[in-house]
């Protein structure tokens, strides 16, 4: 394996990583920011009040995007399975 081949599958596995991360932590960052609005203009600073709908949004993001996160990293490990005896 050269240098440049694993560049190549190590910024490959990053993008990988951060496509796949990207639904449930945008969910979950858009909901402790309404979260975080909702507490300033109420004035009610209790901690589990962020940490619940966070965890349900997540939750529900998995159920909504899991299958596709699925697709999307088994399809990664297939190409480098794939392209493993040519990386000798």
């Amino acid at each position: 394996m050269t240098f440049d081949q694993a560049i190549s599958i190590g910024r490959e596995a990053l993008t990988t990583v951060l496509i796949v991360a990207a639904p449930c932590l945008g969910i979950s960052m858009a909901v402790g920011f309404l979260i975080s609005v909702f507490q300033a203009t109420t004035q009610i600073h209790d901690q589990t009040l962020a940490f619940v709908p966070k965890v349900l949004a997540v939750v529900v993001s998995l159920l909504l995007f899991g299958g596709w996160m699925l697709r999307t990293v088994a399809g990664f490990a297939q190409r480098i399975i794939e392209n493993l005896p040519g990386l000798m």
